[in-house]
C-alpha cells in the first residue's frame, strides 16, 4: 500500500503504530527524532509521515514546519500523533503544515481512516 514514516522517540509507541500499519499492508520506516525524520523524508520520500511532537533534537512542530516548507518534501502529508492533545496544540500543529492531528492513544480505526483520507486525496 503506502510507505509510512513513523517519527517518535517511544519504542512502545513505534511498536503499536507499526503493528497497526503493517496489519493494513503499509510499509513502515522509523525515525527517533525530528532531525532523523527530516533526513529520512528526503532520502526515502514516504507517502505519509506520522509525527510525534515531544522528541529530542527537533520537536515534531519544528520538523513539520521544515518539511512542509521545503520543495522536496512539501507534498508529503503529515499527521501529528501526540499526547499533546489540547485544542491549541492541534491548531498550532495544523498551522505548521500538518494535514491531520490525532491524540494519543490513537485507535486503529482513527489512524487508518485518517491515513486513507489523506492518501486518497494525494497524487
Amino acid at each position: 500500500m503506502a510507505l509510512i514514516l513513523i517519527a517518535d522517540d517511544s519504542p512502545t509507541e513505534i511498536y503499536v503504530l507499526q503493528k497497526m500499519l503493517e496489519k493494513h499492508n503499509h510499509q513502515v520506516i522509523i525515525a527517533e527524532d525530528g532531525e532523523q525524520a527530516i533526513d529520512m523524508a528526503h532520502s526515502q520520500h514516504p507517502n505519509l509521515i506520522l509525527m510525534d511532537v515531544v522528541m529530542p533534537k527537533l520537536n515534531g512542530f519544528q520538523a513539520t514546519r521544515r518539511l512542509t516548507k521545503e520543495p522536496e518534501t512539501e507534498d508529503i502529508p503529515i499527521i501529528i500523533v501526540s499526547s499533546k492533545n489540547q485544542e491549541t496544540d492541534k491548531l498550532w500543529g495544523l498551522r505548521q503544515g500538518a494535514k491531520g492531528y490525532l491524540g494519543k492513544p490513537v485507535t486503529e480505526d482513527q489512524l487508518i481512516m485518517e491515513i486513507n483520507n489523506l492518501l486518497e486525496g494525494s497524487p
